[in-house]
């Protein structure tokens, strides 16, 4: 219970307050304007703010510029390759303080006990992680996940102090022509919080599914497109993630104007990335170095993250809210130099106090052992269709190709950058293979392949030999999962994630730097790309325009159907 007159007693300066922080400025987010004076913190809330005030525990951050604590609306833990507690340990001290998830990943392999899994581990972390309930498991019909998850099962998992409604509602066409099952998750929600993904809507298709009560978007890849969904009702999260990155094209939209209703989020980053770039420090730096205002730029991280999904106690320093609270060096440069979360300090002490939950998805990996042939692309016609990769964006190109048939196989192709991507069903359920060809890695020999497959997270391999292709898949299911790099039938490089094929049980540390070996040897077989393994990913998630591939197939994401072989 919150002791409501030691709140006030503190906040008057009738007590010491619990925590001061005495010498900095708060950069208020609703005037703009810098506010001197200390900051009073009783328990896990601010409770003063532009005065004096004496207190238990002093910290001394004369010099530095306080700003609330950044909101990540819009991740999938599970993509930053490790678990939600080094996630913890990796963000927090950038000044991420609330991350609003979507176990959808988790979930598609091991089912409820994934989401189960999050929501208890959120009890245990330092930072606030917020666990939405993931509405699309599988994504579609047009792939083979390890689970699916109705209406009823959703309702078993409501309730949660973790949640906050239902995650992002990917089966767009689902919702504009009513499908039932689409309506009874909504209907479970209505009234409440529902995320979006509707990557290219418009007109009165997008008029159609904001009807339905969807609030967020993340898949505007355009300033026209964004400014729809917009005036449509809908918050944009403008998302700045490894593969996906939209923070250039949406930047110019993003104004003081328009900041009480646009959101930053990363969707996802690998630790790699963090190490070299950031995460949310790293979008507020870029948008204001493009030449968005500072107020703007911070407002999208932490105020209207928290009015858009409700979170009325945070977003600001001011009394009655939480204490969440980020100390610069400078707003130019986002570099956190003490960050609270609830009142709590992040730091190695904080995070060695934790209660560590028990992890789960062992053992996920059945896939078919699989020979050279398998890799074959049987066909008796040239034309071919092929997915053309957008490099910094999940959306493709359905590129359309004539490629030799020769000896009933049509071969990669590395000097025309034409390669061979398969999908292999491993939960165990039909042992589905799929081929085709894919443009743009740039790869001229070996193979990488990985269980990181969005969202049914099979099997995704991408190779120009057949047997590296095999060693390298086959590998998959001897690590439990996670990413491989093959060439002339040896392992170059590997990362083992053997929570349910998707996260590490080791510090970010050191998968950051399995990730490095890996891109290093990516690199080696001629690949371009800054981020191969995630990539790769998103070629299989068929509810992303144009081209994917599942192990059902081809899949024409314009009209959601999977092309005939």
């Amino acid at each position: 219970m919150v002791d409501l007159s030691e709140h006030i007693a503190q906040g008057r300066g009738d007590a010491p307050a619990d925590l001061v922080l005495r010498g900095g400025r708060v950069f208020d987010l609703v005037t703009g304007e810098m506010i001197e004076g200390d900051v009073a913190i009783c328990g896990d809330t601010i409770v003063g703010t532009g005065h004096a005030y004496e207190g238990r525990e002093v910290i001394d951050v004369a010099g530095l510029t306080l700003v609330p604590g950044f909101i990540d609306t819009h991740l999938h833990i599970e993509s930053s390759l490790v678990t939600p507690y080094e996630f913890d340990r990796c963000v927090a001290p950038r000044g991420v303080t609330t991350a609003i998830c979507d176990p959808h990943e988790i979930a598609n392999v091991i089912g409820p006990d994934g989401i189960r899994y999050f929501q208890e581990a959120s009890r245990h972390t330092i930072m606030d992680i917020r666990v939405q309930l993931s509405s699309c498991v599988p994504s579609s019909h047009m792939e083979t996940a390890g689970a699916e998850i109705g209406a009823e099962a959703l309702a078993g998992l409501m309730g949660h102090p973790s949640g906050i409604g239902l995650a992002e509602f990917m089966n767009y066409p689902g919702v504009i022509h009513r499908d039932p099952e689409a309506l009874a998750k909504l209907a479970l929600f209505e009234g409440g919080h529902i995320d979006g993904h509707c990557p290219l809507l418009t007109g009165k298709d997008l008029n159609a599914y904001a009807a339905a009560g969807i609030r967020t978007e993340h898949e505007a890849t355009s300033v026209e497109e964004a400014r729809e969904k917009l005036q449509r009702g809908m918050r944009v999260l403008i998302r700045e993630g490894s593969v996906s990155k939209d923070l250039a094209a949406l930047q110019p939209l993003l104004t003081e104007r328009t900041a009480p209703y646009m959101c930053l989020c990363t969707d996802d980053r690998n630790p790699l990335d963090i190490a070299e770039h950031g995460h949310l420090d790293y979008m507020i730096r870029e948008l204001i170095r493009l030449g968005t205002p500072a107020l703007a730029a911070y407002r999208a991280a932490s105020l209207s993250g928290a009015e858009a999904f409700g979170l009325k106690d945070r977003g600001l320093i001011a009394p009655g809210r939480r204490a969440d609270i980020v100390a610069l060096g400078a707003l130019e440069a986002c570099d956190a130099r003490l960050v609270l979360c609830a009142g709590t300090r992040v730091g190695d002490a904080a995070f060695a106090a934790r209660r560590i939950v028990e992890p789960v998805g062992r053992g996920s990996v059945h896939a078919p052992r699989l020979a050279p042939e398998q890799f074959r692309a049987r066909a008796n016609r040239e034309e071919t269709d092929v997915i053309g990769i957008r490099e910094g964006q999940i959306l493709t190109d359905h590129l359309r190709e004539t490629i030799p048939v020769v000896d009933g196989d049509k071969r990669p192709d590395p000097a025309r950058d034409l390669v061979r991507i398969a999908v292999i069903e491993r939960h165990g359920r039909n042992g589905n293979i799929a081929t085709g060809f894919v443009k743009g890695f740039g790869m001229q020999a070996g193979a990488i392949a990985g269980t990181v497959c969005h969202d049914h997270h099979n099997i995704a391999c991408v190779g120009t030999d057949y047997a590296d292709m095999a060693r390298a898949a086959n590998r998959l299911s001897e690590i439990e999962g996670g990413f491989v790099v093959a060439r002339d039938g040896e392992i170059l490089a590997e990362l083992a994630l053997p929570l349910a094929g998707l996260m590490s049980l080791e510090p970010f540390e050191t998968v950051r730097d399995g990730l490095v070996a890996l891109r290093d040897a990516a690199r080696g077989l001629g690949v371009t790309l800054e981020e191969p393994f995630l990539q790769l990913a998103f070629l299989a998630l068929p509810v992303i325009p144009a081209l994917k591939i599942t192990d059902r197939g081809l899949v024409d994401v314009t009209k959601f159907e999977i092309i005939p072989g």
